[in-house]
């Protein structure tokens, strides 16, 4: 049986720079850690790699081969992959005892609309018997638009429902999280997103957005009627979110680390009590960012 992480989401959104960190701090933990690059178009790895795609297809060479653009190139490798599932249970059978991490392509239409990705993951599941969770990540900064953080939830949702496993939304970069721009809420208001009326008011006011106000209603209607989407904040140079994001994913997966492991993360954050350090972090964050007007309106709606 494996235990690990499948890295999804859009092109940018740091997912090969949170393989190399998440790899990183689990050894530091005791975890033994395997990195596996699934990402056809990528050809510079900062982190070890024990299993390559670069040795079955790349995208260079269809394109080259076959006239493709880089998004064709991409679908047709992972439907090549596909077809030959076999190369990658040859590769993964030495690793019977680590902790996998798969480094997936940054293509959305992968993950909402084409099947190659998701029959991947299920033969993982069914067939070899893995224990996974997708953890999907997108750029914190998208934050700071209103009109972008509700397709990024539309399309963090289509993502949730397509790929069909446990599933863990992270928004990556937060310590850049207002790289380019202010936010209107505190950050707890996107991680947990809460109601979304308040986007609305705020895209009522935007003259590019305004004359969409039924459809924009009717996007944020969507997300709030499914009420899966849910974010965890993450920098991959903060070991304290580092951690919050490893026990949200091994409570995804089942895992269940041994003595040593328990050992090492005691060690590593003595100071530190389980989720309520996780709490404190997040509302240090949140007491930097809060829009005093925005959190006692809130409050006046809750009551």
């Amino acid at each position: 049986m494996h235990f690990g992480q499948v890295v999804i989401g859009p092109p940018g959104s740091g997912k090969t720079t949170y393989c190399a960190g998440m790899s990183q701090f689990l050894e530091t933990l005791g975890r033994d850690v395997a990195v596996i690059n699934l990402d056809p178009a990528n050809d510079v790895l900062p982190y070890r790699c024990d299993v390559n795609i670069a040795d079955l297809i790349t995208v260079s060479d269809v394109m080259t081969h076959l006239k493709l653009g880089p998004n064709g190139g991409l679908i047709y490798c992972m439907e090549y992959l596909e077809k030959n599932l076999d190369w990658l249970r040859v590769k993964l059978a030495p690793l019977k005892d680590k902790y996998l991490i798969f480094d997936f392509p940054g293509q959305v239409e992968l993950y909402t609309h084409h099947n190659s990705v998701r029959n991947i993951v299920q033969q993982l599941l069914t067939v070899d018997d893995h224990r996974l969770v997708a953890v999907h990540l997108v750029d914190s900064h998208y934050c700071s638009d209103p009109g972008k953080f509700i397709s990024v939830l539309l399309t963090s949702l289509a993502t949730m429902l397509q790929v069909e496993l446990p599933h863990l939304n992270l928004l990556s970069k937060a310590d850049l999280i207002e790289k380019y721009g202010k936010l209107s809420f505190g950050v707890d208001f996107y991680t947990e997103v809460l109601d979304l009326s308040y986007l609305l008011e705020r895209l009522e006011v935007d003259p590019v957005f305004a004359k969409y106000k039924r459809l924009n209603e009717a996007l944020v209607g969507l997300v709030e009627d499914y009420s899966l989407v849910s974010f965890t904040a993450v920098s991959v140079h903060n070991k304290e979110m580092m951690l919050r994001v490893k026990n949200a994913a091994d409570k995804a997966n089942g895992y269940v680390f041994g003595k040593e492991e328990e050992r090492s993360m005691e060690s590593l954050m003595s100071c530190a009590v389980g989720a309520e350090f996780q709490y404190q972090k997040v509302q240090h964050i949140q007491e930097k960012y809060v829009d005093t007007d925005t959190a006692v309106a809130m409050e006046d709606q809750d009551t």
